[in-house]
């Protein structure tokens, strides 16, 4: 094979691009192609993304302006700050979304899989996208952030209009920004009615199991009201507090960040299990390996294929001279297929040490969340495997089990019918 031209998302093979990248990090690891450069091994990537002279540098460039509420809401995102700001808030969240925390939420997690795994084996096919894997981690980060349980089916619905912002998605219909400005201004709208009611109670915010209200005296720069208050340290009395904005945005964030990246890595994840039936044995027979397989699965087939970085002062990546203002692109589906780093990686093996893998990033913007996705793809694969022995690709379907979802950013299957039993 060779290069046909820049790289382009558009020529990829979205169910399996991973023979493309093996070309482009075997041949030209650190690519030019038509929007910026394009990073592919392993080593290249984790430099870029621990090196501080590369950043978010803002909002993404495609929002367009006459959609203010959607610009507000992700302008709060601390995926797309940098320092200091970036920072600020990240300490806020890192506080209030300890892996102690994450613990102490696993049986609500348990019960929340257990319940949804419970209608999935009533049903002999179905979809197992809609039915299992989006709905689980809406369901628990509402219970983390202490949404009502009627507000759910809205509070996952609205998740689902603002993803319509993601370039691909944007491309594909012409009132995406239209349907995702409308999803975030409803989110703000209730996020600010649930900080208000918060600040509003008899003896304020009480901190207890609500992610709302522990970032709501984080910000106020109140110490945490349980046993996280270990290692808290008081803002210092010059610094301004993070206003109802960033509280605001921050758990917009949290909704949708945790949200289609969970799906996707429980879809994956099963399907990876599935095309390797010794090791879905393995891991039947053997489930403490269950934290060991989570990692091999995201670094297998990662649920996020890339993630983007602009240069903010001239430099070189591998060589290659980059500029300032330069967009550089991570291709961290290829960095965790690359053999200099993980041997034979091209084979599924659960009792793999990937836990350097990618797949949650790396450095300052490592995923907040990730003792939470890892909780959740443990206890959601673990009900799975458990309740469903008879779990397998409907194969009968006319035009396949799968569909996958024309974005090679958020990587996954759109549709992914099963059945449940023999």
């Amino acid at each position: 094979m060779t290069p046909l031209g820049p790289f382009r998302t558009s020529d990829v093979h979205v169910p399996d691009p991973y023979p493309l990248y093996e070309h482009y990090r075997e041949h030209d690891p650190v690519h030019e192609g038509e929007d910026g450069w394009y990073v592919f091994r392993h080593d290249d990537v984790a430099a870029v993304l621990a090196d501080r002279r590369f950043g978010r540098g803002g909002l993404p460039a495609p929002l367009p302006a006459d959609c203010p509420h959607l610009r507000r809401t992700a302008s709060a995102w601390m995926v797309f700050m940098d320092p200091p700001r970036h920072t600020r808030v990240r300490a806020l969240v890192a506080r209030s979304f300890t892996p102690r925390v994450v613990e102490r939420l696993r049986p609500r997690v348990d019960d929340i899989a257990g319940r949804l795994t419970a209608a999935l084996a009533e049903e002999q096919r179905a979809d197992l996208v809609d039915r299992f894997a989006a709905p689980f981690p809406i369901l628990v980060i509402s219970e983390l952030l202490g949404v009502r349980a009627d507000d759910r089916p809205w509070f996952r619905a609205r998740a689902v209009d603002l993803q319509q912002a993601t370039s691909a998605r944007a491309r594909r219909r012409s009132d995406a920004f239209r349907v995702a400005d409308a999803a975030a201004r409803d989110l703000d709208a209730y996020f600010r009615t649930e900080l208000a009611r918060r600040r509003a109670a008899e003896e304020g915010p009480t901190g207890d199991g609500d992610l709302i209200t522990a970032l709501l005296r984080g910000a106020d720069g109140k110490p945490p009201a349980d046993e996280e208050r270990l290692g808290y340290e008081e803002r210092p009395a010059d610094e301004e507090p993070l206003g109802d904005d960033v509280l605001v945005g921050t758990c917009v964030h949290l909704l949708t960040a945790g949200h289609e990246t969970t799906t996707n890595l429980l879809c994956k994840g099963l399907l990876a299990l599935l095309a390797h039936p010794y090791q879905l044995g393995l891991l039947r027979t053997r489930p403490e390996l269950m934290p060991a397989a989570v990692e091999e699965l995201i670094r297998y087939d990662s649920p996020v294929q890339m993630i983007s970085r602009r240069a903010h002062e001239d430099g070189e990546i591998a060589g290659r001279r980059v500029r300032k203002g330069d967009k550089v692109t991570l291709v961290l589906g290829s960095a965790n297929r690359d053999p200099r780093r993980f041997p034979h990686p091209d084979r599924l093996d659960i009792r793999r040490d990937a836990r350097r893998h990618c797949g949650f990033g790396l450095g300052i913007h490592y995923c907040v969340g990730a003792p939470l996705a890892r909780a959740e793809a443990e206890i959601g694969l673990g009900r799975l495997l458990r309740g469903l022995p008879g779990l397998r690709l409907a194969e009968e379907e006319p035009d396949g089990p799968v569909r996958y979802a024309d974005d090679l950013v958020f990587h996954g299957p759109s549709r992914m019918v099963v059945r449940t039993r023999y």
